[in-house]
Order: structure tokens, then sequence, then C-alpha cells
């Protein structure tokens, strides 16, 4: 028989104190099926995150997930290509309040036995029919899922059409999507990219992979209308889900549709789009929002977002610039996405932080040939609206984004309390330390809780590539009552630091860490995901040929990185904190 010593008193006090401490909230990692080596199979980036309101300890995520991609190594080891055909939209569910996540395996068109050898006498990666890690059905109907994920939880409609918590929940997944033939790349835009959703009824199945996981997702369905000039891009999407909304099960997507960029090198119209579906996802209207101007003077918004509130409202968001200024810009529908107010400024002016930098032609926080951050400025919304019944909500309206000047680029917050006809001035609430890159808000349904992840660099802009640098996640929190100003922010978790050097575009020629991060809430915690670099090791050798390309010489060679640099250089991740005991 085993005899059990009774503990020391402190040691006793300190394991319950240590209880305490885990109770309150658990950090993890969402993408579990990436493997840390090689490159590009273990880059990850771009989270979005979404609570099912009916069945609020059920989680998804979204992410950029390069675990299909062949290795450095297939053919010429000096170039890590996006491999043509295979799919980039990573998909992960949690069932326990964002505690712990899965990735489920699929099948689909594939490149991860790609691994090659060293030299370039072995043959170009050939992908094949085989296990995936990414959103199923695409290859199967002719398209490649090309990222930039956007998920979101609601209703299921009846055999009626009637919307109702009671039918069960319907995850929709909204990416960037292109025709087999189509060639991805980071550093521009080269073929034209559509707008697509994908739809389940069954997260639990789907979570399982397999052939059962696999047939509990609907196809695709393709919903931008696109011509030979459109690159529809930067989507993001919202399913009305309180149930005292008007309109209520109501889908909406917003995007960016770009035209002509690949045609022309001079300004090109960017008009907002947004599609709207009464169906679950069956049938989209779509709608331009705004005009589709882009000079020096006025052009349209970019980085949208969108949410509804407890009555059915639809607040839609971009940053654009009007005049000489950027602002945080506005419309609103009352009808169910049938039509909208005039884009109006509400928040503002914002600063695009950032250095032009030489490598990628886009504006950089970190340093040379640092990650970029386009959209630092857009803002990410969140609208305290009951859900899922719509009882209790308070309609409270959160923003946050990031902007300022590239010494101290700042992480703003923003609220309204009166459906967005007025707004508070915006204050500034990240650390010390910290220099925000993107951030993201959430509000509990009952307005009483609020949150904000952003990412941050805690190293000054580098203007050197030999120099270390520092990327964290932070996680904020803060208490709304009534009609009040939303309280102090105080940071529940502070991530572990990582050099995003070792994050890397495909082309190699600068870090990559995407263009947004993201939040959500109950009534009982939050969670924010973001981009994560803590377990990616720095190469000298890119390091070397970056700051050569930056200083326009050419006396560095092109690195082999499964030769010349660690085995997980590129071993970017996403990460997440669930406020959850």
């Amino acid at each position: 028989m085993r005899h059990v010593r009774a503990l020391p008193f402190v040691l006793t006090l300190l394991l319950a104190i240590t209880a305490v401490a885990a109770a309150a909230g658990t950090s993890t990692l969402v993408t579990t099926g990436s493997p840390v080596t090689p490159f590009s199979q273990n880059k990850q980036n771009e989270p979005a995150v979404a609570i099912d309101a009916s069945h609020p300890t059920v989680l998804a995520a979204g992410a950029n997930d390069n675990i299909d991609m062949e290795a450095c190594n297939a053919a010429a080891d000096t170039t890590c290509p996006f491999t043509n055909g295979v799919g980039v939209s990573g998909v992960y569910f949690s069932f326990d309040a964002g505690k712990s996540w899965t990735q489920p395996t699929y099948t689909g068109l594939t490149a991860r036995g790609c691994l090659g050898l060293p030299g370039p006498s072995d043959p170009a990666c050939t992908p094949m029919a085989g296990p995936i890690g990414t959103l199923p059905w695409y290859y199967e109907n002719g398209l490649v899922s090309d990222g930039d994920p956007a998920v979101a939880f609601g209703p299921q409609p009846d055999a009626n059409g009637g919307f109702s918590w009671a039918n069960g929940s319907r995850l929709y997944y909204a990416n960037l999507t292109a025709n087999l033939s189509a060639v991805r790349s980071e550093a521009g835009f080269k073929g034209f990219e559509a707008i697509a959703v994908s739809r389940t009824d069954n997260v639990a199945l789907a979570a399982t992979g397999g052939a059962a996981g696999k047939a509990a997702w609907k196809a695709p369905v393709v919903i931008s209308k696109q011509s030979s000039t459109t690159f529809s891009d930067k989507e993001q999407i919202w399913a009305d889900n309180a149930a005292s909304s008007a309109f209520f099960g109501t889908v909406y997507v917003c995007w960016a549709a770009f035209r002509g960029q690949e045609l022309s090198p001079n300004a090109a119209p960017a008009p907002l789009q947004v599609g709207v579906s009464h169906d679950g996802g069956d049938t989209w209207t779509v709608q331009q929002i705004g005009a589709a101007a882009n000079n020096r003077n006025r052009n349209p918004m970019d980085g949208c977002t969108i949410r509804t509130d407890s009555s059915g409202n639809a607040y839609l968001y971009g940053v654009g610039r009007q005049g000489a200024d950027a602002f945080e810009i506005q419309s609103i529908s009352m009808d169910g996405g049938t039509s909208w107010s005039k884009p109006q400024p509400v928040v503002g002016p914002v600063t695009q932080p950032g250095i032009t930098d030489p490598n990628t032609g886009r504006p950089s926080i970190d340093g040379l040939a640092g990650a970029r951050s386009d959209l630092a400025p857009a803002p990410s919304v969140d609208i305290a609206n009951g859900a899922p019944t719509g009882t209790g909500a308070t309609n409270r309206i959160v923003m946050s984004y990031v902007s300022g000047e590239i010494v101290k680029p700042h992480v703003y917050f923003a609220e309204s309390t009166d459906g967005g006809m007025t707004w508070s001035t915006p204050r500034a609430i990240e650390g010390a330390s910290d220099r925000g890159y993107y951030a993201a808000p959430a509000i509990s349904p009952d307005g009483t809780k609020v949150y904000v992840v952003y990412n941050a660099f805690l190293t000054p802009y580098q203007a050197t590539t030999a120099t270390p640098r520092s990327l964290v996640g932070v996680f904020m929190q803060a208490t709304a009552v009534g009609s009040a100003a939303t309280g102090a922010f105080t940071e529940a978790h502070r991530g572990t630091s990582g050099d995003p050097r070792a994050s890397s575009q495909n082309n190699l020629v600068a870090e990559f860490l995407g263009d947004y991060v993201y939040a959500a809430a109950t009534n009982t915690y939050g969670v924010g995901v973001w981009n994560d670099t803590r377990e990616a090791a720095d190469c000298p050798a890119i390091d070397a040929w970056r700051q050569d390309i930056a200083t326009g010489g050419t006396t560095v060679p092109r690195p082999a990185p499964q030769q010349n640099c660690p085995a997980t250089f590129g071993n970017s991740d996403i990460f997440s904190y669930t406020t959850a005991p």
C-alpha cells in the first residue's frame, strides 16, 4: 500500500496559489498540426476566431497555414514557393472555451510530401491528392483556398428558411479563393482572387477530420462578382446572432475589390463590397459601398469589419482617406443589408505607422526587411448585442486599431454608446514598452467586459537586419458599466516574445506576419489569437541576404534555408489566450 505524507503548509499554500493563477486563464498553441520544420510548412499567420453564442464553449479559428506546401529543398533549394493549387486556409476547433485546440486532417491537393533533397537535381514538386490541414472541397471544385481567413457562427436555417438556435449552429468560414491554375504571392498581387464561403453545421464532426469530418463541410460558394481585372481581398464575415434582431441569421461579408492592379502601376479603383445572404449562405447579393475613387484626395474603405446590434442594424467599418487625412469610416444598414448609409468618418485622423521598406515597397514598423504594416490603422470592431437571445444588450460598440509615428505606434481604443452617432476620444492602452502592430477588441454580449488583443514590438525600429528584434502578443481587459466610459485596461496576459526576423515571406526577402489579430467574448470569458514567433529561429544567412538586397548589393548569395538556416527558421505560429477558468 502506498502511503501519502501530508504536504507542508507552505507548499500547500503555493499549490493553491498556483491553482488560482492557472484558473485565471490559459495560453496555448492554436495551430496544433503545424510542424516545426521545414519552411514553409511551419508558417502560419493572420488568425481569426469566433465563439458559438449558443454553445459558448465551442470555438473555431482560422489562419493562413502553409502546412501543405512543398519544402524549400524541392527543386531549387534557394526558392520556397507557394505550390500551385495547394490551399492555405487552416481551420482549428476548441470545445473547452479555448483552453485546447485541434486541427483536423482532410483530403485534398497536397504537396506536404514534396520534401526534396539538397541540391537542384530533384524534380519540381507535383502536388497530388492526399492529406491536408486546410479547408476541404476546394480542389474537388476546381478552386484553391487562398487564406485571409474570417470565421463566424450563426443559427441554422430550417426547411422553410426561418432561423432559430433550436435548429443548431452553423459555422461560416470566408477566405480568398482562386482557380487551380492561379499563382499566389505575398510580394504583390499576381493572379486574381475571389471571395468564397465554406460552411458546416456539425463542428464536432468536422473537427474529427477524415472522410466523415470532410463530409460535414458544404462545398464552398464563390460570392464575389469577378471580372478579368478584379482582385478581391481583405474580407471579413459576420452572422447576425441575436434572436431579437429583425434580421436574425443574416450573414454579411465585406471586402475590397481591387480593379486593374495587375495591369497598371498607377492607382486603381478599389471600392468596398458587401455580400449579404438571407438563406444561410446559399445565395448572395453584392453591392458597392461608397465611391470607387482612389487618388491623393480620396480612397475607398479598406481593412473592413462588420457587426450587428440587438435590433439587427448592421455596422460596417474600414479605414480610408478623405482629403489629406485618413479616418475610421462607418456605414450603417437598417434593413438587413439592402441599403447602406453614405460612409462617414467617425474616428481619427489615423496615421499609418511605418517606413517604406526597400525590399517590399510596403511600410514596416519593426525594421529593415520587416513585416508589413499596411493595415495597422484598420479598425477592428465588436458590439454588445446580447447574443444569443439579445436580452440584456447594451449595444456598446468598441473599436481598436494601431496608429502613430514610427517611434511609438499606439494601440488605440474608442467606443460609442449611441449607435455610432458619437465616439469617445481614442486613448492609447498599450504597455509602456510596447510598439503596437495589430489590434482587435471584443465585448461581452451583456456589455460589461471589454477585451483587446494586440501584437507589439518591444524593440525600436532596426535599421539593420543584424540586430535582434522582439515580437509579443498581449491580452488586455477592462470593465464597462451602463453608458459610462469603459474603465482602465489591465494586462491579463503577456505572451513569450520571439524574434520576427525568423518569420518570412515565401520569397524570403522580408519577414511576414500578415495583416491582423482577432478576439471574441461571451458573458463569462474573452479569447484572443495572435501571430507568434517564440518557436522560430533567426537565420543569419537570411539576415545578411535581406540586408544586401536593401542596400542594392549583389555580393551575398541567396541562401538555401534548409541548408543555411536553423531547422526552425520560419516557424511562425498562432497562439491564443482565454480568460475562461
